[in-house]
């Protein structure tokens, strides 16, 4: 599973750690992804979505026919 959000798009930061003596080595910051199974009463059937934690939020607040037109509008398969 790649750490990529179908609805927001957010996708891994890089960066780097820096030591106590300020060496520094590479590192990556990951959006906080889950798999999250919804009803979608339109076509009559279950979809499961990658969503990040803030994407299950703004699911909640749209709903879910709201948010898998967005996500066919970006392009994305349901």
């Amino acid at each position: 599973m790649s750490a990529h959000c179908q609805l927001t798009g957010a996708k891994p930061g890089f960066g780097n750690n820096i030591s106590h003596s300020h060496r520094r080595t590479s590192r990556r910051f990951d959006p906080n992804i889950q798999r999250k199974r919804y009803w979608l009463p339109s076509e009559g059937r279950h979809v499961r979505l990658t969503l990040s934690a803030r994407a299950i939020k703004t699911v909640d607040a749209i709903g879910i026919e709201a948010a898998v037109a967005r996500i066919r509008a970006l392009g994305g398969k349901v």
